[in-house]
Formats: C-alpha cells, sequence, structure tokens
C-alpha cells in the first residue's frame, strides 16, 4: 500500500538552510547540446544552495559535455540506456537526497528548496514531481492536459528520494526499457513514505511528431510485456498500468478529475483521440511478439 504524506506544506522555518544535505541532481543525456543548458540554468538558479550537479553522457557525438561542463557539472560516460545511467548516477553521487531527470527539463526556481522542505521537515522518503508539457502547437497542449492527470498515480514514478533508499531497493531494473519508471517507483512505495511536491517541473518536448511519439510507445511495448512478466499478469497494479480500463477511464476520473474532462471537452477528445492511437500501437506491437 502506497504510504503518502497528507501534511501541508511546512514552513521552510523549521530548520537553517545551511543545516540541509546536499542534493544530487542526476542529469541522463545523449546527443542534448539544444536542451542541456536551459536545464543546467535551472539548476544554478534554484533557491536552495546544496546542489552537486551529475550528469552521465551516453557517449555523445555533440557539445553536450562541453556545455555541461561549463556549469561545473560532474561528467561521466555510461551507456546503454537511462536505467544504467541513472544507477550510475546514483554509486557516484555524493548527497542524501537525489533528484533524477531527462535534458529536456526545465526546473521551476524553488522547486528543490520545496522538496527538502518536505523531505527534511515533514519527514517525506520520496516526492513526485508535477510535470508541465510545454512546446509548440496544440498537440502538446493535449499531452499537457493528460499528463496533469497522471501525477502520484501508478502511472507516474517519484523523482526526488533519499539516495539510501535508492540504493537499497536496487535503484533502476536495467532490463527493463521503459516501464522501468513503473517498476522502480512500485519498490520505493512498498518500504518508503511519499508525497506530491507543490512545485512543477517543466518537460520541454518541442514540436509535437505524432509519428515519433507512437514509434517510441512502439518501442516500449517490448518492455512492457517483460514488466509483466516480472510483476505477473494478475497483479492488481500491472493490470491497472496495461489495462484498458484505468489508462482510458479510472486514471482520468478518479479523485474527481472528471470535472476537468468536462471543462475542457476540446483538449479531452483530442486527448483520447491519441490514447486510442497509443493503445492501437501497443497491442499491434504485441501482436507481432505472439
Amino acid at each position: 500500500m502506497q504510504k503518502t504524506s497528507s501534511s501541508s506544506q511546512t514552513s521552510y522555518n523549521c530548520t537553517q538552510q545551511n543545516e540541509f544535505p546536499l542534493v544530487s541532481v542526476v542529469i541522463t543525456t545523449k546527443n542534448e547540446e539544444k536542451n542541456i543548458e536551459n536545464c543546467l540554468r535551472s539548476i544554478r538558479e534554484q533557491t536552495f544552495a546544496g546542489v552537486e550537479l551529475i550528469v552521465v553522457d551516453n557517449f555523445s557525438e555533440d557539445r553536450t559535455a562541453e556545455i555541461a561542463k561549463q556549469y561545473d557539472a560532474k561528467v561521466y560516460f555510461k551507456g546503454n540506456e537511462r536505467s544504467a545511467q541513472r544507477n550510475y548516477g546514483a554509486e557516484v553521487a555524493s548527497g542524501k537526497y537525489l533528484l533524477y531527470l531527462d535534458a529536456d527539463m526545465i526546473l521551476s526556481p524553488s522547486l528543490i528548496e520545496d522538496c527538502m522542505e518536505k523531505s527534511e521537515c515533514a519527514g517525506v522518503d520520496a516526492l513526485y514531481i508535477p510535470e508541465k508539457i510545454v512546446g509548440k502547437g496544440f498537440w502538446v497542449k493535449v499531452r499537457d492536459f493528460e499528463r496533469s492527470f497522471y501525477t502520484g498515480t501508478v502511472i507516474d514514478a517519484v523523482r526526488f528520494l533519499k539516495r539510501q533508499l535508492f540504493l537499497d531497493v536496487g535503484g533502476f531494473d536495467e532490463a527493463l526499457v521503459g516501464p522501468e519508471d513503473w517498476d522502480f517507483d512500485r519498490k520505493i512505495r512498498q518500504v518508503a513514505r511519499t508525497s506530491v511536491a507543490d512545485v512543477s517541473l517543466y518537460h520541454n518536448e518541442g514540436k509535437f511528431d505524432s509519428s515519433r511519439y507512437l514509434k517510441k510507445k512502439g518501442y516500449y511495448s517490448v518492455g512492457i510485456q517483460k514488466y509483466v512478466e516480472k510483476w505477473g499478469s494478475s497483479d492488481k497494479e500491472t493490470l491497472k498500468q496495461t489495462g484498458l480500463r484505468y489508462r482510458m477511464i479510472g486514471v482520468f476520473v478518479e479523485q474527481g478529475k472528471w470535472k476537468k474532462l468536462f471543462r475542457h471537452p476540446i483538449l479531452t477528445i483530442a486527448m483520447y483521440c491519441l490514447r486510442f492511437r497509443v493503445a492501437l500501437q501497443y497491442y499491434k506491437n504485441r501482436s507481432k511478439k505472439t
């Protein structure tokens, strides 16, 4: 059962900032010179100063590593998938806490301060961070609308947590590609107290490309089958994460979220069109493997 904190935002006056332990921010990269600087700048502009910046690069062929070093990041080289990169970043990190990011993410200025406040003052072990999808075009707005329903659900995953907790659960399963976040998150929830940050991060998806988006979802479908095999096809949580009932209805209506569907009918219709295309791609790829 998920152990979720119901505490409201705690005053940062519960302790002095210089008493707070170090936070290691781990960013996984591969040919991200177009995105990495905005991400790094947002970290360096945090209101919380105790940050160790770690970039684990998958042998980029562009200026990603060079740009990272300009922001005094510790740069390491590791492949092949992001799970291995994240695990390596956690191993070399010095902080008590970890925040893992993708290169196309941008932090709100007070995000780390908010996470530290909840962790150190309210006793939370791991935090979900609300994501806002940004970019160009109508379909990016649709993606942002869809993502707003997922925060703190079994489709989401914690991003900020104690480093020792990360190590205790074995980090990310490197055999999974796609649903490794789900796998990691459920391991954390089995042993930890979780909550949701009050401050968001921004995920820059640029201009939405439906072909590329569906191709990526199709690629992840193989990993989803491995995930189902690991946790069992009859497992209740697995059924929610991979089944049509929850993915198409449940996650959008639970806890009063259905009201938002009616407030934004155009976005709702477009979102369901996109979700149906993803579902078709998933079942199409799965049928090829059977």
